[in-house]
């Protein structure tokens, strides 16, 4: 039951920001903006939508069991909820799953992006190996990790070339790190 509960919730939540991306996009094009990066996208789909059916899979056809340290996990993984949300929230309708660009728009450093360039990747990476191994599922924890540092490494650069060719972002984002915050230097609120 909980592993219903606990998949069926993830599962929600994505249709949730897959609307919320569709509504975004049809915003941002109505404004003038560009989308960049489709070649990788179709690939980003398949590994998330494969994850699921994977996670799924191992744990109801290996019997697999909520683990011991179920706790420590959870914690971790509404921390990531936090985050999602305040990733969300701080970018508002430039938010989306695919790469578009609003030319000349303000890049958006307030939330967690004031920080690290990439927070909500940072949080998809997290929620990769956590949401598995909430159940044991190591088989779909060892692929998924693979391969989503493989299309991050195809993502983020090419989302980098984007932002870079069409707003002020290389100016605006001189401290930040892309995942782990540059704590020697100081951060505008």
């Amino acid at each position: 039951m909980a592993f219903i509960f606990f998949a069926g919730f993830i599962i929600f939540q994505r249709i949730v920001e897959l609307k919320i991306a569709k509504r975004n996009e049809k915003w941002m094009k109505n404004k003038g903006a560009i989308e960049l990066g489709q070649g990788h996208y179709p690939a980003m789909v398949m590994i998330h939508t494969a994850f699921f059916i994977s996670y799924i899979s191992e744990v109801i056809l290996l019997d697999k069991t909520l683990t011991r340290y179920w706790p420590w996990l959870m914690m971790v993984f509404l921390l990531t909820q936090a985050m999602r949300v305040w990733s969300l929230m701080s970018l508002g309708r430039f938010w989306n799953t695919k790469i578009i660009i609003l030319p000349g728009a303000n890049v958006v450093k307030k939330g967690p992006y004031r920080m690290i360039k990439h927070p909500n990747y940072l949080i998809v990476t997290v929620e990769l190996i956590i949401i598995p191994l909430m159940f044991n599922a190591f088989f779909t924890f060892v692929l998924f990790t693979i391969l989503n540092i493989l299309i991050l490494s195809i993502r983020i650069p090419a989302e980098e070339k984007a932002l870079k060719q069409l707003t002020e972002y290389e100016a605006t984002f001189t401290q930040q790190g892309r995942f782990v915050p540059n704590l020697l230097k100081k951060y505008d609120n």
